[in-house]
């Protein structure tokens, strides 16, 4: 009886043992609803302007984190956005100086075209999203939310 008792113990032991597959599945279909989620197209209805930003978890920032609409003017959207578009092209062209991995795109953006509230909107939550993800500072406001 004492012999089978340990016997049994550790038969138990190697029983409940599991190994456990460590090295992760990567499934290709994931990546396009990845991409998807993660892509945010700005269209107005009124004109013909759109942009699409591609940034993961700009999305998910943008429902749960920003400012809801309606909260700023779209004048003063508008002007915070002329100065950060600025700011942006301005180091678009400086690669040698700021990362050209994030300012990869020059933005093609007039003040005096009237873009919409949407556009404008996005637009401006993106440079803010932008400047707290990567800490950086296009202008002299502090990025807040």
């Amino acid at each position: 009886m004492k012999k089978i008792i340990p016997f049994i113990i550790i038969l138990i032991l190697i029983a409940s043992c599991k190994s456990y597959n460590t090295s992760p599945v990567i499934n290709n279909e994931n990546q396009n609803s990845l991409t998807e989620n993660d892509t945010v197209s700005i269209s107005s209805d009124e004109n013909d302007y759109e942009i699409i930003i591609i940034e993961p978890g700009f999305n998910s920032w943008l429902q749960g984190t920003a400012r809801p609409e309606g909260y700023h003017t779209q004048e003063w959207l508008e002007s915070r956005n002329t100065v950060l578009v600025q700011a942006w092209n301005q180091r678009n062209l400086q690669p040698q100086t700021y990362d050209p991995n994030l300012y990869e795109v020059r933005i093609d953006y007039d003040n005096r075209t009237d873009y919409g509230y949407e556009v404008n909107y996005k637009l401006y939550n993106y440079f803010l999203y932008f400047q707290l993800k990567y800490k950086q500072k296009l202008s002299s406001f502090t990025p807040r939310i």
